[in-house]
């Protein structure tokens, strides 16, 4: 279920702060944790973070009981992360994270970087081929 705004978060920041608990922590750690490992664009789409570069790149979301850290090509990335699951439009995989889901911040750097990798050599994955 997604967390109920009445409206969306003016800004990333907004949309942290709306958040309370282990979901702000997590968020919170993964946009520090995306920030500090590629030159990314943040915004607010869809209700939710997302970054680009030469196209949407991965997603932060919160919803009532997890948060989903989902890429754009992430069916390619599951080498480095076997728990994404495949699913939606394009390449789309999701890790879904609990309160107690493990998940190293190496891991989310390596991630990051092969989805930003394959953005600059295939493109923008949303582009009609």
């Amino acid at each position: 279920m997604t967390m109920t705004r009445s409206v969306p978060a003016a800004s990333p920041d907004a949309y942290v702060a709306s958040l309370a608990g282990w979901q702000q922590r997590q968020v919170a750690a993964l946009r520090a944790t995306v920030a500090h490992t590629a030159p990314l664009v943040e915004a607010i789409r869809w209700g939710h973070l997302v970054y680009a570069s030469n196209g949407p790149v991965l997603l932060i979301r919160a919803e009532t009981a997890r948060v989903l850290l989902g890429f754009w090509r992430g069916q390619r990335l599951r080498g480095i992360e076997p728990r994404l699951k495949p699913g939606g439009k394009y390449e789309m995989a999701t890790l879904v994270l609990v309160a107690d889901t493990p998940l190293e911040r190496s891991t989310v750097v390596d991630l990051v970087r092969a989805a930003v990798a394959l953005n600059g050599s295939l493109g923008d994955p949303t582009a009609l081929r």
